[in-house]
Order: C-alpha cells, then structure tokens, then sequence
C-alpha cells in the first residue's frame, strides 16, 4: 500500500530517488563524504545567491537547533535581540534568547497579520540598546508571509543586524542575498528542499560569523568553531547525519531538475489553488486573508459543528491515506494543510476527497 501523503510543514513527503539516497553508509571522514558536504553547501548557497559574502554552515538537528545556534553564535553576549512576533515560532526564537541568558525584547502583530515594518522602524528608534532584529519569514503556526524585503531595508537602515529564520519558505520563496542585508538565514534539509530531517542549514554573512568568536552559549553550537574546523578540514566536527546530507544531495539534484526556485514555487502555488478551492467546496475558508498567505501551509477555520474534533476528524483522513497537521492557534478552532513536499495537484486532489469523506463520515458536512 502507499504510504500516507504528508500534508505538513516538515517532515514531509519524499520521492523514492531520495529515500533510495539514504541506503548507502559512508564514513565521516571519508574524502568522497566531505565532497558531497561541500556540493550540498555550495549548491545552499546558490539558491539565495550568497556566494559572494556568505558562508554555509551545516549543522547537526531540527531546524530549531539551528535557529539557537545561529543566534547564539551571531547576537554578542551584550547583545539585545528583537523578535518581531506573530506566531509560534516567532515566541520560540524569543524563548531560545531568554534560555541562553541574552537581552530580548519582543515586538507582537496579530497572528493573522504580517509584520508591519514601519512599527519595526519605529521600535528601533525608541530603544536603541537593540543590535540585531530577528523575524519569521513564513510564519507556520499560521502561514502568514511577512514583508521580508521590507523589514531588512529598515533594519539595515537603522544599523541593526537581521537573523531570519527562513525554515518554511527558503527554496520556495525568492530570498536574495544580493539583495537583503542579513547576518544569518536559518533553514533546515526537510522543508522546501524536500529532503528529511536532521540537518539545520545556516547561511551566515562571512564577516559577521568571524567575528563572532567567544559569543557562543554552547559547545555544539557554536557555529564558529564548526565553520573553521570544517575549513581546516573539510569534516564536520563531531558525527554528521550522513544519511541526511546524501539524502538532500538527491533532493538537491531534484531541485534542479525541477527548475531551481521559480520551479518549486510554481508547483507548490498550483498545490495551493487546488487545495483552497477544493476545501472551499466543502465550505471550508482560511483563517489568513490571501495576500498574507505563503503558499506553503494553510490554516483553516474548522466547521462550524458542536462536535467537532480535530483528532476525530485527523483520524477519518488518515485512514484514507492523508495526514493533516492540527492548528496552533489558541483562541480560535483550526487545522492546516501543507501545499509542500513531493507531491502535486493529482495529491492534493485526493486530500481534498479524503477530507471530504471524512467529513461526511463524521456528519460534519
């Protein structure tokens, strides 16, 4: 039988070329293993155009490992962090700064809203103890697109330093160091790339990272240490996720294939379209309106039936062959739906079936 078709932010569906990738062993010192570590970081690097004053520092864990690590290297240790909030992982990022014993402080927006960058702007002029700027580009709680370019241009015109944690919309999403001024873009191997978890992929501005010696919190992730040990060596400091990194060598070249971003963004707007007009059918609406919406996930309202349970409802769809991801929101019922990973409109035209059997099954409809 086909396995369940992931409809969720990560970890997601994955073709067969790239799981096929995942049934070799390699050493971690083996030169033909530092090669593929070098081709997956230089092929990072290209996607946002970042060869010039970037470096990619891969390093092992969740993208949330990556995010601490990123800031905990990258934010001095008399630093003071901004994270612009409207959401669950924006709250993250500002738990990861109180938990490492750094200055935070924490700029709020609605959850169904982007991030407006003149009260950014505004904020920064007030309180000008702040050094760096935090923000979630697609926010996955919700799947709100904040204004990246925006923000960058009034951070970097206030002479603050941008940390973007770009872990749903990086390979998707047009982000162009060439561009937007940023200190570190933050994205891991089991989003947009299509590959599987376990890597946490950080695009650092060269300078920054160099000088960022003795700021880290933390042994493992100190990506200082890790960038120069592998520039010594071409190895990773301590055991690597060989798995992972053949595996988003596969997703890589898929990638490419695929026609690079534009490609993916194409077929993952298309996903979406489908879904919110299948979905719509059955009379279910998004929570976001849709100029705030990436196509990456959607929330949705749940239906409007005293006894609606999103698990009840998790369970319908899955025994139909489709996993659903639930809401994260807290004042009002949701759920959400991934437009990424492998799959096409063919997926999501069974997903919307699915869901809608599973609706009918439960009286819901």
């Amino acid at each position: 039988m086909r396995e369940p078709i992931l409809l969720t932010p990560g970890p997601l569906t994955t073709t067969l070329k790239t799981k096929t990738a995942m049934l070799s062993d390699w050493g971690s010192w083996d030169a033909a293993f530092n090669e593929l570590t070098a081709s997956v970081c230089a092929d990072l690097l290209a996607i946002a155009h970042a060869q010039e004053d970037h470096v990619c520092v891969p390093l092992q864990g969740s993208g949330t490992f990556a995010v601490e690590a990123a800031i905990g290297t990258l934010l001095p240790r008399t630093g003071k962090l901004l994270v612009l909030v409207n959401g669950a992982y924006g709250k993250r990022m500002a738990r990861a700064v109180e938990v490492m014993g750094r200055q935070v402080a924490i700029l709020e927006f609605a959850e169904n809203a982007p991030v407006d960058a003149a009260a950014v702007a505004r904020r920064l002029a007030q309180e000008p103890a702040i050094t760096h700027v935090g923000v979630i580009h697609c926010e996955t709680s919700t799947g709100v697109l904040n204004p990246l370019a925006d923000i960058a241009r009034v951070v970097a015109a206030q002479g603050k330093r941008l940390i973007i944690d770009a872990m749903s919309s990086f390979g998707a999403l047009d982000i162009d160091a060439r561009e937007l001024q940023f200190d570190a873009l933050v994205a891991s191997s089991n989003k947009c790339l299509e590959g599987v978890p376990g890597m946490g992929i950080i695009i650092a501005r060269r300078a920054a990272l160099v000088e960022s010696l003795g700021n880290s919190h933390s042994l493992s992730m100190d990506l200082h240490d890790q960038y120069v040990y592998m520039q010594k060596t071409g190895q990773w400091r301590f055991t690597p996720p060989t798995h992972v990194v053949a595996a988003l060598r596969a997703a890589l070249d898929q990638y490419h294939a695929e026609g690079g971003q534009p490609g993916r963004l194409a077929r993952y707007q298309a996903n979406y379209q489908m879904l919110v007009t299948g979905l719509a059918r059955l009379g279910l609406t998004p929570f976001l309106a849709r100029d705030d919406q990436a196509p990456i996930i959607v929330t949705f309202h749940a239906p409007e039936h005293p006894d609606y349970d999103f698990r009840a409802l998790y369970e319908a769809v899955r025994e139909r062959g489709f996993v659903l991801y639930p809401g994260k929101l807290t004042e009002v019922e949701t759920f959400r739906v991934g437009c990424i990973g492998a799959i096409n409109e063919a997926e999501i035209g069974q997903a919307v079936a699915a869901i809608g059997e599973g609706l009918n099954q439960l009286g819901w409809l």
